[in-house]
């Protein structure tokens, strides 16, 4: 077998092969903005394949493909034709402009890529691996396309272990069993290392799982740890060694905060901005007027607005407690918190600490 261009081609391809070959060709040379007739088509059958066929083989093993399902389009063109034995011009129908289409468009593939190159949670290894995959869904020239993409961050996860961790984890929650695993941390070394106790020991987590979810770059499974009655999030690129245990997970709907009802998800990451485990609250903010944009990013458009004026607007948010937190620390001084008390002055406090620092 000999390589050409990055083609596989036999000294001499057996017929057999024939449709396969065409539908490579559609899928590698052709989409919607580049379609071939059958000459063309013929053409790329001898010079990457190393196979002859006639116009008619081509026509032939085309139909088959529409015929099997594949989605396949053309163009009729109506051509005129002398006949020699009668010497009258005949008119017929060519078949050209032939291409795949795609599952994907290419601007959808580019979407996809995109999320994959600027992931936070995915093994470089493995997401280059997945962007070749995900490349290989359209033709050639959408490839072409893609070399002025931006390449991979650093500070990707070093876990090889996510896939694994991911299979694991939908089997655990379909047959609702507990799992257990180690929490890996970084040290000042800049590599990962398991997170220990006290006395030196690897500490082992045993939680139920509910439900995976991406959030900011960044894979988190929601569970329940054993010791605790509430809502937990562990970053699933720090995952590893896991294992399902016999034990039944815990039912979410008997957690703190819960109310009775199963984890509704959209519900959840709506308020769990930053995805920290607390409790969830009703809250007034006084925030600049340009912070608008952010909040409804954040919070989503459950939030009321009220009481706008040049200097600020007030916002009514329903979320969880830690979050808003953060959301008033990371705009000081364009947010301040109203209500409720606890939380203001809980936050009054930590930047009066973190004043002083500046002194």
């Amino acid at each position: 077998m000999l390589r050409q261009g990055g083609v596989a081609m036999y000294a001499k391809q057996p017929k057999k092969l024939l449709i396969m070959n065409i539908l490579d060709i559609l899928q590698r040379y052709s989409d919607e903005k580049h379609r071939l007739s059958q000459r063309e088509i013929g053409d790329l059958l001898r010079s990457r394949y190393g196979m002859t066929a006639d116009r008619k083989a081509i026509k032939r093993n085309l139909m088959d493909l529409l015929e099997y399902g594949f989605g396949i389009e053309y163009t009729e063109k109506p051509r005129s034709r002398l006949n020699p034995g009668t010497g009258q011009l005949e008119e017929n129908v060519v078949l050209t402009d032939f291409y795949l289409t795609r599952e994907f468009t290419d601007a959808e593939l580019r979407l996809l890529i995109d999320s994959l190159l600027f992931s936070q949670h995915l093994p470089r290894s493995q997401c280059n691996a997945l962007v070749e995959k995900l490349k290989g869904l359209s033709s050639q020239y959408f490839r072409s396309h893609m070399k002025h993409m931006s390449k991979i961050r650093e500070g990707q996860t070093d876990n090889r272990q996510l896939f694994l961790n991911i299979e694991l984890l939908d089997e655990a929650i379909e047959k609702r069993k507990k799992v257990a695993f180690h929490y890996l941390e970084y040290r000042t070394d800049k590599r990962q290392y398991p997170r220990i106790r006290s006395d030196g020991s690897v500490r082992e987590y045993v939680v139920s799982p509910y439900q995976m979810a991406a959030k900011e770059g960044k894979y988190y499974l929601i569970c329940n740890s054993d010791q605790y009655d509430d809502v937990a999030n562990y970053r699933m690129d720090r995952i590893c060694d896991l294992i399902i245990l016999e034990e039944s997970a815990r039912a979410f709907e008997t957690l703190k905060g819960a109310g009775g009802c199963a984890l509704n998800l959209e519900d959840y990451m709506k308020r769990h901005v930053y995805m920290y485990a607390s409790g969830d609250g009703m809250a007034r903010l006084r925030i600049a007027p340009f912070l608008v944009s952010d909040v409804i990013d954040l919070f989503g458009k459950d939030v009321t607005f009220s009481d706008e004026n040049d200097d600020g607007i007030t916002v009514t948010v329903y979320a969880n407690e830690m979050s808003i937190e953060q959301f008033a620390k990371s705009y000081v001084p364009h947010v301040t918190i109203l209500g409720p008390e606890a939380l203001r002055v809980k936050v009054k406090g930590m930047l009066e600490q973190a004043l002083e620092g500046y002194r």
